[in-house]
């Protein structure tokens, strides 16, 4: 045999996936559990405002009905059962001192969702900021251990929820780092990410990173009171 045709009937090796070709997720339904959060507000607000079907849950569905209606662009409210029962892709976004009692609650409503933790562990003392690192080692971790049948990342941490609900900023000028143990969910969050003008989702590895990230919002809150801003995060020549 020839060295032309052994190369013959090699197959050709298929192309490296493009890492910026995501898939369409623009008709997922998105919940936010904590929607009536400043955080959780602002995400619900700027991804139905970008055409994604919203849902707002609140440990009240009351709460979470009067939120979706100042939200508008035809968000809902509902309990928050009911709110991860309904929803695709399901972000957490309670606080600290509620992230695992709210979970643990949930378990049977998230089995098979995907689950996107944007939960920063912090304390706060009179020097300010600082990490707390939870036994599981983060926020993400302690989400996939107490929901062994749902399918868990971590994102949107660094944004600012002044700048998510301001109305008259037309782009947040930031990137998402997404964190998560399996690719097609992980993109699925970058391209969440990126129906929001002005963002963009950045596969920064496995969840057992997810504590630095998570961390950093420390530093930023740093950095917003000494210069007066609301930071985000840029990842160069990518």
């Amino acid at each position: 045999m020839t060295s032309s045709d052994s190369a013959a009937q090699t197959p050709a090796k298929a192309p490296a996936k493009d890492p910026w070709d995501l898939p369409d997720v623009s008709g997922l339904v998105v919940g936010v559990l904590g929607g009536t959060g400043p955080q959780g507000k602002g995400l619900a607000y700027r991804l139905a405002r970008a055409g994604q079907k919203v849902i707002i849950g609140s440990r009240a569905a009351e709460r979470a009905q009067a939120a979706a209606e100042d939200v508008g662009h035809g968000v809902e409210g509902a309990d928050n059962a009911e709110c991860a029962r309904r929803s695709d892709v399901v972000i957490v976004a309670v606080p600290w001192d509620g992230h695992g009692k709210t979970l643990r609650s949930l378990r049977e409503e998230l089995s098979g969702k995907l689950v996107v933790d944007c939960v920063n562990p912090l304390g706060f003392d009179k020097k300010g900021a600082y990490a707390i690192r939870p036994e599981e080692g983060s926020a993400a971790e302690q989400a996939a251990a107490l929901l062994p049948d749902s399918r868990v990342t971590a994102a949107f941490h660094h944004l600012s929820a002044v700048l998510l609900q301001d109305p008259e900023i037309a782009e947040i000028d930031t990137d998402v780092m997404v964190l998560g143990e399996v690719r097609d969910d992980v993109e699925i969050v970058q391209a969440l990410a990126g129906r929001i003008p002005g963002m963009r989702g950045v596969f920064a590895g496995r969840l057992r990173n997810a504590h630095q990230v998570e961390s950093l919002v420390a530093n930023l809150i740093s950095v917003n009171r000494r210069y007066k801003a609301h930071a985000g995060l840029r990842v160069t020549d990518v």
